[in-house]
């Protein structure tokens, strides 16, 4: 049985609905109660009390670990999350980290999560590491305001960096946990080039068939809205990579396309696959 963390988010869906159709027993775990694929196990958990996740880990083989917005949190202790997998006789663990360890390795909340690599690595267990990039489903956050005002409002319009698609990350991570061969793999995970805010609003008008307008925001302004729902650090750390990246935040991975045998999907594609949430 593999337990899957974030269930209902995501990467959490596509990967749950690809573990079910692989004929896989699965349980889902998320905060709240939700639908999930038929035959899918479902369990209301909250990692940040990781003693409430033990009935999820009961006879599972493997875990797929996704950290909610409070584990970053400075105090938060995840790698008791990596304790009760052990503890309930999980094998394989397949961690969501994060390019920035990497990248900006000297941010609380990079310097938290390489930790939790660390204790990962160092724990018996079996393991891979997947370090995504910036993801194209950020691009949810201008559905409202491109279904009522024809607008995408973002900053730094004309600088970019190759995001992933979600449904590549589930994938490499359906990978991860059913295939061998990807234990002890720390996998970089990036789109296919790499794309600014403005490139994005057009792909978004070409899925309408309608125009979207681009306003570019200030960083204060972006900042503002962005700690509506996560913490002011990971907000700022987000808008120090989108303001200036790196050359290894630039660089397109060759790791998608390494594990799956098929080039990553481009933004047009997730655009054109979630397009009813801009209409």
């Amino acid at each position: 049985m593999i337990v899957v963390t974030g269930a209902t988010g995501n990467i959490g869906r596509p990967l749950t609905q690809a573990l079910a159709e692989a004929g896989q027993q699965v349980t889902a775990v998320s905060r709240h109660p939700a639908v999930v694929p038929h035959g899918v196990r479902h369990v209301v958990a909250d990692l940040a009390q990781p003693a409430g996740l033990q009935p999820a880990l009961d006879g599972a083989k493997a875990l797929f670990l996704l950290l909610s917005g409070d584990l970053h949190a400075i105090g938060a202790n995840p790698a008791d999350l990596i304790s009760a997998a052990q503890a309930s006789g999980v094998r394989r663990v397949v961690l969501l980290s994060t390019l920035g360890v990497v990248t900006r390795p000297s941010g609380q909340t990079r310097i938290a999560m390489r930790a939790l690599e660390d204790t990962l690595r160092e724990s018996g267990l079996e393991w891979t590491i997947l370090r995504p990039g910036g993801f194209a489903s950020n691009a949810l956050w201008w559905a409202e305001s491109v279904r009522t005002r024809q607008v995408v409002a973002a900053p730094f319009g004309d600088i970019g960096v190759p995001i992933v698609d979600p449904a590549d990350i589930a994938a490499v991570a359906a990978a991860s946990l059913l295939e061998d061969r990807h234990a002890g793999g720390i996998y970089e995970l990036t789109g296919p080039a790499v794309i600014t805010p403005r490139q994005q609003a057009e792909a978004i008008a070409a899925a309408l068939g309608s125009p979207v307008n681009f306003h570019e925001l200030t960083r204060d302004e972006a900042k503002t809205a962005m700690t509506q729902s996560m913490p002011a650090e990971l907000a700022n750390d987000t808008l120090d990579i989108l303001s200036s990246p790196t050359p290894a935040e630039l660089r397109v991975s060759p790791d998608v396309e390494q594990v799956l045998g098929r080039p990553p999907r481009p933004f047009a594609d997730w655009a054109a696959r979630h397009v009813a949430a801009f209409r």
